[in-house]
Protein backbone atom coordinates (compact mmCIF):
# COMPACT_ATOMS: atom_id res chain seq x y z
CA UNK A 1 0.00 0.00 0.00
CA UNK A 2 1.45 3.32 -0.76
CA UNK A 3 0.14 6.43 0.69
CA UNK A 4 -0.33 9.71 -1.65
CA UNK A 5 -1.02 13.38 -0.78
CA UNK A 6 -3.23 14.67 -3.90
CA UNK A 7 -3.64 18.71 -4.45
CA UNK A 8 -6.23 18.67 -6.91
CA UNK A 9 -6.18 21.52 -9.79
CA UNK A 10 -8.26 24.18 -9.99
CA UNK A 11 -9.41 23.88 -5.71
CA UNK A 12 -7.91 26.62 -3.13
CA UNK A 13 -4.90 26.79 -1.88
CA UNK A 14 -5.04 25.08 1.78
CA UNK A 15 -5.33 27.80 4.80
CA UNK A 16 -3.02 25.65 6.91
CA UNK A 17 -1.17 22.80 7.09
CA UNK A 18 -2.91 19.99 4.90
CA UNK A 19 -3.72 18.46 1.48
CA UNK A 20 -6.98 17.99 -0.31
CA UNK A 21 -6.63 14.42 -0.45
CA UNK A 22 -4.70 11.34 0.96
CA UNK A 23 -5.22 8.02 -0.98
CA UNK A 24 -4.33 4.88 1.37
CA UNK A 25 -5.39 1.29 1.07
CA UNK A 26 -8.02 1.77 -1.58
CA UNK A 27 -9.48 4.54 0.06
CA UNK A 28 -9.27 8.36 -0.56
CA UNK A 29 -9.27 10.37 2.31
CA UNK A 30 -10.70 14.38 1.23
CA UNK A 31 -9.91 17.03 3.76
CA UNK A 32 -13.29 18.97 4.69
CA UNK A 33 -14.54 21.20 1.40
CA UNK A 34 -16.00 24.84 1.94
CA UNK A 35 -17.65 27.06 -0.31
CA UNK A 36 -14.41 28.85 -1.87
CA UNK A 37 -13.34 29.30 -5.03
CA UNK A 38 -9.64 28.73 -6.75
CA UNK A 39 -8.81 32.56 -5.95
CA UNK A 40 -10.12 31.90 -2.54
CA UNK A 41 -13.47 33.53 -2.47
CA UNK A 42 -16.66 32.53 -0.76
CA UNK A 43 -19.44 30.85 -3.22
CA UNK A 44 -22.97 31.12 -3.02
CA UNK A 45 -23.16 33.85 -0.79
CA UNK A 46 -25.13 33.18 2.60
CA UNK A 47 -27.42 30.21 0.98
CA UNK A 48 -26.38 27.08 2.38
CA UNK A 49 -27.91 25.07 -0.34
CA UNK A 50 -26.30 26.94 -3.25
CA UNK A 51 -23.10 26.99 -0.71
CA UNK A 52 -23.17 22.75 -0.48
CA UNK A 53 -24.05 22.78 -4.21
CA UNK A 54 -20.58 24.08 -5.22
CA UNK A 55 -18.84 22.40 -2.33
CA UNK A 56 -20.40 18.91 -3.82
CA UNK A 57 -19.44 19.94 -7.27
CA UNK A 58 -15.79 20.31 -5.70
CA UNK A 59 -15.58 17.29 -4.12
CA UNK A 60 -16.77 15.55 -7.27
CA UNK A 61 -13.88 16.54 -9.03
CA UNK A 62 -11.49 15.91 -6.09
CA UNK A 63 -12.93 12.24 -6.32
CA UNK A 64 -12.82 12.23 -9.91
CA UNK A 65 -9.45 13.28 -9.75
CA UNK A 66 -8.29 10.10 -7.24
CA UNK A 67 -10.16 7.75 -9.52
CA UNK A 68 -13.33 7.31 -7.29
CA UNK A 69 -16.78 9.35 -7.72
CA UNK A 70 -19.64 9.85 -5.67
CA UNK A 71 -21.37 6.63 -5.80
CA UNK A 72 -17.40 5.04 -3.83
CA UNK A 73 -18.40 7.34 -0.86
CA UNK A 74 -18.67 5.50 2.05
CA UNK A 75 -18.69 8.13 4.96
CA UNK A 76 -19.58 11.78 4.79
CA UNK A 77 -19.02 14.68 7.83
CA UNK A 78 -21.17 17.52 7.00
CA UNK A 79 -20.93 20.72 10.02
CA UNK A 80 -23.33 23.90 9.18
CA UNK A 81 -23.27 26.59 11.19
CA UNK A 82 -26.87 26.23 11.71
CA UNK A 83 -28.51 23.27 11.92
CA UNK A 84 -32.06 25.11 10.60
CA UNK A 85 -30.15 25.29 7.57
CA UNK A 86 -30.75 21.03 7.25
CA UNK A 87 -33.65 20.54 5.30
CA UNK A 88 -32.43 23.14 2.32
CA UNK A 89 -28.60 21.40 2.32
CA UNK A 90 -30.52 17.67 1.61
CA UNK A 91 -31.73 18.59 -2.13
CA UNK A 92 -27.96 19.24 -3.21
CA UNK A 93 -26.89 16.14 -1.22
CA UNK A 94 -29.89 14.13 -3.43
CA UNK A 95 -28.77 15.38 -6.73
CA UNK A 96 -24.80 14.65 -5.95
CA UNK A 97 -25.53 10.67 -4.55
CA UNK A 98 -28.72 9.92 -6.94
CA UNK A 99 -29.56 6.76 -5.70
CA UNK A 100 -26.47 6.38 -3.35
CA UNK A 101 -26.07 6.55 0.28
CA UNK A 102 -22.87 7.44 2.00
CA UNK A 103 -22.99 6.89 5.53
CA UNK A 104 -23.19 10.42 7.58
CA UNK A 105 -23.30 12.64 10.40
CA UNK A 106 -24.33 16.16 10.76
CA UNK A 107 -22.94 18.23 13.57
CA UNK A 108 -23.98 22.14 14.35
CA UNK A 109 -20.56 24.47 15.18
CA UNK A 110 -20.08 27.54 15.96
CA UNK A 111 -18.17 28.44 13.45
CA UNK A 112 -15.86 27.62 10.09
CA UNK A 113 -12.56 29.03 9.57
CA UNK A 114 -14.00 31.53 7.03
CA UNK A 115 -17.10 33.30 8.61
CA UNK A 116 -19.04 33.66 5.66
CA UNK A 117 -19.16 29.90 4.87
CA UNK A 118 -22.29 27.69 6.56
CA UNK A 119 -21.56 24.23 5.77
CA UNK A 120 -18.24 22.17 5.21
CA UNK A 121 -18.07 18.69 4.02
CA UNK A 122 -16.08 15.83 4.30
CA UNK A 123 -15.85 12.24 3.01
CA UNK A 124 -13.94 8.76 2.92
CA UNK A 125 -14.49 7.07 -0.43
CA UNK A 126 -13.40 3.73 -2.56
CA UNK A 127 -10.96 4.15 -4.98
CA UNK A 128 -11.99 1.22 -7.47
CA UNK A 129 -8.18 1.54 -9.53
CA UNK A 130 -5.52 0.88 -7.33
CA UNK A 131 -2.94 3.04 -7.32
CA UNK A 132 -4.90 5.84 -8.78
CA UNK A 133 -3.25 9.44 -9.03
CA UNK A 134 -4.29 12.50 -10.10
CA UNK A 135 -5.90 12.19 -13.72
CA UNK A 136 -5.59 15.18 -16.34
Amino acid sequence: MNRQEHKIPGLPEPISHYTDVVTYGGLAYLSGFIALDAQGRVVGGDDAAAQTRFVLHQIGAALSAVGSSPEHVLRMNVYLTDIADRASINPPRQEFFGETRPASTLVEVAALVVPQCRVEIEVVAAVPEQGAGIRA
